[in-house]
């Protein structure tokens, strides 16, 4: 019965933040359309990107603090209000004119500071709700919510913005905020309590302590360095797919490809919360990268829509079997009362590369990857007879070769004995939280 209370429990807080998900991901896929059609550089698509990443996954050490700390319900409540303010920061400009391009920049900054510290008080709640025999499921349920903003974002941000206007898409985004905010009024007290002030630390010994959890457990550490450097090659994918497929088709097909695409998570999420998966998470963890990989290849190697969709379909399906393996892997080996600090620290180790991918990428497409594939370009007469040239065809290599070396990097991982040995401290049939290595997409 305690067991079914407390998963309820954690029901309501997910769906709340299925809602705000949804509305983030619609946000997202509008405000980076929005940016490209305004001057057709990928550059500026990938700053978006960028901001709205970069600030969160630097606070996430200094929010995964005060989740461990303070009151989580309080901190998922200011993160969530706050982000939804750097939304309403976007839409007043955009009510009253046409907002020059740093009014998005910092909207979407300001709501990634909140997001900083909404996420570790969300990842380490579900730690306080579930029983260690319900993360398995809580698992499945998470990873679902994450492909619906995939599955269903782009597809009604393209519809929206096609039949009515990007301001309707940010006035649907701060609603789920709000939505987003009372579920977690409604379960109460039923989180870990605030901790007393004789019992808080210093905040920066706290940090340490973290940190020390991370690099004292060498299994750990090397999984979260090598999925960082996954997350670098996956970093160019979020942020150029837009793009490249934007230089043959409009934003409404855009959505519908991504849409139709996250079927694949969706399928495999449902997978994940249906069935148990055994204790063989680094194999999975390296099968999943190693398809994933491939269909990223796939993915740059032609214009046909349809072949796009398909190979996007398979690189989603393959994610959620990594993501899995990933939080399994880490969250058995961590401490329950050190879970708010660490997943901070390992949210911005584990995605350093896609702060790197974001900040070079737009630039690499339009300067170095596009000019080289155009007609009479440095790799027309080669490569190019393989994938094509024209607009967006260096984005289209620049995935070929990401892809293959998301394989190589798989490959390597499975090598390493020291991450296969985090297998060996698993207690549960199950697999894991909420924690998420590609969360975008």
């Amino acid at each position: 019965m305690d067991q079914n209370k407390s998963f309820q429990r954690f029901l309501i807080v997910w769906f709340g933040q299925l809602l705000s998900m949804v509305g983030s991901g619609l946000t997202g896929f509008a405000l980076g359309v929005y940016a490209f059609e305004r001057t057709e550089m990928a550059t500026n698509a990938a700053l978006v990107t960028l901001l709205s990443f970069l600030p969160s996954i630097l606070l996430r050490p200094v929010g995964g603090i005060l989740a461990d700390r303070f009151d989580r319900r309080l901190m998922m409540i200011i993160g969530d209000l706050g982000s939804a303010a750097g939304i309403v920061f976007i839409l007043l400009f955009m009510m009253f004119g046409e907002p020059e391009l740093w009014h998005i920049y910092v909207g979407v900054t300001l709501s990634s500071i909140f997001v900083g510290i909404q996420s570790p008080a969300y990842k380490a709640s579900a730690t306080d709700l579930l029983t260690e025999d319900q993360y398995s499921k809580g698992s499945g349920l998470v990873q679902l919510a994450e492909s619906s903003r995939f599955l269903l974002s782009p597809f009604l941000a393209g519809l929206i913005m096609y039949y009515f206007s990007i301001e309707s898409v940010l006035i649907i985004d701060i609603a789920t905020f709000l939505l987003a905010v009372l579920t977690v009024f409604v379960i109460k007290k039923q989180m870990k309590p605030e901790r007393r002030e004789e019992e808080r630390g210093h905040w920066l010994k706290e940090l340490q302590d973290g940190w020390q959890a991370i690099v004292t457990n060498r299994g750990v550490l090397l999984l979260i360095l090598m999925i960082s450097l996954v997350t670098f090659f996956l970093g160019f994918l979020q942020t150029l797919i837009g793009p490249m497929v934007l230089f043959f088709t409009d934003a409404k097909t855009l959505g519908t490809i991504q849409s139709v695409c996250a079927v694949g998570m969706l399928i495999s999420s449902l997978l994940l919360g249906v069935f148990s998966v055994g204790h063989r998470y680094v194999d999975i963890l390296v099968v999943g990268l190693i398809v994933a990989g491939i269909a990223f290849c796939l993915l740059g190697t032609t214009t046909n829509i349809y072949f796009i969709t398909g190979a996007g379909f398979l690189f989603l399906a393959a994610l959620p079997f990594v993501n899995m393996s990933c939080d399994v892997l880490v969250r058995t080996n961590i401490p329950n009362e050190k879970q708010g600090r660490v997943w901070g620290i390992v949210g911005i180790l584990s995605q350093l590369g896609f702060i790197v991918a974001y900040g070079i990428s737009g630039p690499l497409a339009d300067h170095v990857f596009n000019p080289m594939l155009e007609e009479g370009g440095l790799l027309a007469s080669s490569v190019g007879q393989f994938i094509g040239t024209g607009p967006g065809r260096g984005i289209g290599f620049m995935f070929v070769v990401c892809g293959i070396l998301v394989v190589i990097s798989a490959l390597f991982i499975s090598r390493i004995q020291s991450i296969r040995k985090l297998a060996l401290n698993l207690n549960i049939d199950t697999g894991a939280g909420p924690n998420r290595v590609g969360e975008q997409f």
